[in-house]
C-alpha cells in the first residue's frame, strides 16, 4: 500500500451484513475477513446498532472483531481491549455540551405533539440519543424541519439524521447532539489514533451514512445501497467539492460484484490498488 496503515470504518448492516435483498459473492466474506488480519488494516465498525447489537452480529454473521465501535449512530465510541470493551468517557464529555443539559425525555416532551413520530423502544435510545419511526409515506423534509425548529427554539444543538429500515419499510429518525454524528466520530478517532486524511476509508450503504460518504474522507457506497442513496451522495458529494472521495461499487463487471462486502474491497483497490496484491499473500 502506499500508505503504511489504513483506518478501515464501515457500516455493518447492508454493508459488510449481506440482510439486504441483493445477493452476495460467496467468495466476499472471506475475502473480507482476510482483509481484516492485515497488519495495516484497523478495523472501526460505525453503526446504528447499540454495542449489545454490534456483539450479537459479530457472532451470528462470524465478523471480524474491530479496533473499535462507533455506535447509536456516533453517541457512542467503545474500544475492544483484552476482549472486553470499553467506553471512550472523552467522547461522551465532547458531546454532552451540544444539549445544554437536557435529557432525551426533556427533549421528548416536547416534540411527542408532532403525531407522525412513534417513539423507538428503550434498547434504541440512550443519553445522547433520542429516535423514532417514521412511516416512509410522509414527507420526512417537512418533519425534519419542524424538529429542526422546535429543537433550536429549546436552545440544543442537535442533528437530526434520516435513513429507512429497508427490511421493515419504516423511516429512522436519530436526534443527537450536533458534535455527534458517524462523521464527527470519525474525525475524533482519526485525531485519537493520529491518522491523516488520506489513510482513512469508509464504506457504508444508507441514510444515516451520508454525512461521511459526502465528505473529504475516501468513501465507498455498496453496489446494493438504494438508487436514493446514491443519487444523494452524489448530489452532496459534489456540493462539498468531494466527488474525487467518493467511489460508488459497481456489481456488474467486477469478479466479485459490488455489493455489501464485495463493494468494500471493490472500492479499498479502487483507492489503494496495491491492497490486492497484499490479500493475496496474507
Amino acid at each position: 500500500m502506499k500508505t503504511s496503515r489504513l483506518l478501515l470504518c464501515t457500516d455493518m448492516d447492508r454493508t459488510i451484513i449481506a440482510n439486504g435483498p441483493q445477493p452476495q459473492h460467496p467468495e466476499a466474506h472471506q475475502r473480507f475477513c482476510q482483509l481484516c488480519r492485515l497488519p495495516q488494516v484497523t478495523l472501526i465498525y460505525v453503526t446504528g446498532r447499540s454495542l449489545q447489537l454490534v456483539e450479537q452480529a459479530i457472532a451470528e454473521h462470524n465478523l471480524p472483531v474491530p479496533e473499535y465501535a462507533i455506535t447509536d449512530v456516533g453517541s457512542k465510541i467503545y474500544q475492544h481491549i483484552q476482549r472486553s470493551w470499553q467506553e471512550m468517557d472523552t467522547w461522551q464529555q465532547q458531546i454532552q455540551k451540544d444539549w445544554r443539559g437536557k435529557t432525551p425525555d426533556q427533549l421528548h416532551q416536547v416534540l411527542a405533539g408532532i403525531p407522525a413520530l412513534t417513539l423507538q423502544e428503550e434498547s434504541r435510545q440512550n443519553d445522547h440519543k433520542l429516535s423514532y419511526y417514521l412511516s416512509v409515506n410522509v414527507d420526512q423534509h417537512q418533519i425534519i424541519d419542524h424538529l429542526e425548529q422546535q429543537l433550536t427554539e429549546l436552545g440544543v444543538a442537535a442533528s437530526v439524521i434520516y435513513s429507512v429500515d429497508t427490511q421493515k419499510d419504516t423511516g429512522l429518525i436519530d436526534i443527537l447532539p450536533r458534535s455527534a454524528t458517524k462523521l464527527d466520530a470519525i474525525y475524533f478517532l482519526q485525531h485519537h489514533l493520529d491518522y491523516l486524511l488520506e489513510e482513512i476509508v469508509f464504506a457504508g450503504d444508507s441514510g444515516n451514512d451520508l454525512q461521511v460518504l459526502a465528505s473529504p474522507i475516501r468513501s465507498i457506497l455498496v453496489a446494493n445501497a438504494d438508487p436514493e442513496i446514491r443519487r444523494q451522495s452524489l448530489q452532496l458529494a459534489a456540493i462539498n467539492a468531494c466527488t474525487n472521495s467518493l467511489y460508488l461499487a459497481q456489481q456488474d463487471n467486477a469478479p466479485l460484484g459490488g455489493n455489501y462486502t464485495a463493494g468494500v474491497l471493490q472500492g479499498l483497490v479502487f483507492f489503494f490498488p496495491e491492497i490486492e496484491k497484499l490479500m493475496e499473500l496474507s
